[in-house]
């Protein structure tokens, strides 16, 4: 062994780990795990449950309920069909029971994906004391301290709650998850992915819903159209929209919630005023000022493009950052910082963070890569085409449901920059749009291509007529 070779090693056996990751989280655990398969020490400190938010109180249990929202419509839509289906009552309790259960399953996935790959898996509360160092409390109070040559940050956020007279009388969506029982009237207060996903949700399962928001329309910074035809679904399906409008305050009165609004002074009187305000990220607590890592707005963590803070060596990526908060994100930053730092053989492996997918699922879903219309207009000349029918399946059962789909296509290059659909298996759908959009496929490239049929995704290469042009 060469005297550099050796000092290098000798400088890294000065450390207990290679790298240290705070938060067992999606993005925290692939990051890990990528780097204990390159062969580094690693260490992961989780103290509330492994999988994060989105598999504990997010995505995973939210699609689930979303489907279970699902059934009672279907049951309805079989009878055009001629099935001489009833709809029953809905037992809350056996679904959050059957979710609960696979929360438990993934919960233990996540922890033997660490263990199999090598990584000191440590349930206990990380905080950092000074760059490189750090404090472990375990739940029974003991601690211990370690240190590592590089600390990775990735403890996400957590649901934020208004300053409002009352606000201690509603709930937020980690709340949500564990409900003792269906509430029969909501207030949901937010235009957002989650607001949005509750209202249809809860709606689905036989709830009353109010949902208000500050805009126009729900789901801010989407593209309008699916704006619109979102808000002209969830009102033709008896979800009471309040637009412009936001609570003022709440009071309890003989066990209900009195909401009052800022719009005319309405107010609305329910069993549960739900709060989906938008998340902070969660740094409280964690020692950045002790280890001079700086914060932003909301107490989120400024990262350059290596994912690296103010102070060499500690990183940050998914949630806590506040870039783009979206789990698929987080876990493609993980896996890349794990690949830059402890593998030069893969650090050129990249991710396209310019044209990323998304879904809401409301009912029913939206999914969207690329561009908006608002967007495309002031990024030049773009080619709009639409389409808006009723799906095949309801013409028989005979639901008030529609569907719509939007390409935009750049004028000069003929790139399709941005894929839009509201409406039933859209983020199915969305999904293999997403990697002809990311190769730069282009509308021609759509056009021949021969469609499915009889699908509703066939219609994304069969739209001919361009409905507008803008920019």
């Amino acid at each position: 062994m060469g005297r550099d070779a050796g000092k290098q090693k000798e400088q890294r056996m000065a450390y207990d780990y290679d790298l240290f990751v705070i938060g067992g989280g999606s993005g925290g655990v692939r990051c890990a795990r990528i780097a204990a398969g390159h062969g580094a020490r690693v260490g992961v400190a989780e103290d509330r449950f492994w999988g994060g938010t989105c598999v504990n109180v997010g995505c995973v249990p939210k699609k689930i309920m979303v489907q279970a929202a699902e059934y009672g419509g279907f049951v309805e839509d079989s009878h055009g069909f001629g099935w001489n289906t009833q709809r029953g009552e809905h037992d809350w309790a056996a679904l959050i029971t059957a979710k609960d259960r696979e929360i438990e399953r993934l919960n233990g996935a996540y922890r033997r994906i660490l263990s199999s790959a090598g990584a000191d898996i440590i349930d206990a509360r990380a905080t950092l004391l000074a760059p490189h160092r750090l404090r472990l409390t375990s739940g029974d109070g003991t601690a211990r301290e370690i240190t590592a040559e590089r600390i990775v940050i990735a403890t996400g956020g957590h649901p934020s709650r208004p300053d409002i007279p009352g606000a201690e009388l509603g709930i937020v969506s980690d709340d949500a998850f564990h409900l003792p029982s269906l509430p029969r009237r909501i207030a949901i207060l937010g235009g957002g992915y989650i607001a949005v996903e509750f209202a249809g949700l809860f709606r689905g399962l036989g709830a009353d819903v109010d949902l208000i928001y500050r805009q126009s329309l729900p789901l801010r910074g989407f593209d309008g159209d699916m704006r619109t035809a979102l808000a002209d679904a969830y009102a033709a399906d008896g979800i009471r929209l309040h637009p412009d409008s936001t609570i003022t305050a709440i009071e309890k009165h003989d066990g209900q919630r009195v909401v009052m609004l800022d719009h005319g002074g309405e107010t609305l009187t329910v069993d549960l005023v739900f709060f989906a305000t938008g998340r902070v990220p969660a740094t409280q607590g964690l020692g950045l000022k002790e280890a001079g890592i700086e914060t932003g707005k909301d107490g989120a963590i400024p990262v350059d493009d290596r994912w690296e803070t103010n102070v060499a060596g500690h990183y940050a990526i998914g949630d806590v950052t506040n870039r783009m908060n979206l789990t698929p994100v987080a876990l493609a930053e993980g896996h890349m910082l794990a690949n830059r730092l402890f593998s030069s053989g893969h650090a050129g492996q990249v991710w396209n963070f310019h044209q990323v997918p998304t879904a809401v699922f409301s009912t029913p879903p939206i999914a969207t890569v690329g561009m908006t219309e608002e967007e495309a207009e002031k990024n030049g000349p773009t080619e709009v085409f639409t389409t808006g029918f009723t799906p095949m399946r309801h013409q028989i059962s005979g639901r008030k449901r529609r569907s719509f789909m939007k390409l935009l296509v750049d004028q000069a290059s003929q790139k399709i920059i941005g894929a839009h659909m509201f409406g039933e298996d859209a983020p199915e759908i969305m999904q293999g749009l997403a990697v002809a959009i990311t190769t730069g496929a282009t509308k021609q490239d759509f056009d021949r291509t021969i469609g499915i049929h009889p699908t509703a995704a066939e219609e994304f290469v069969t739209m001919r007529s361009r409905t507008r042009t803008v920019g």
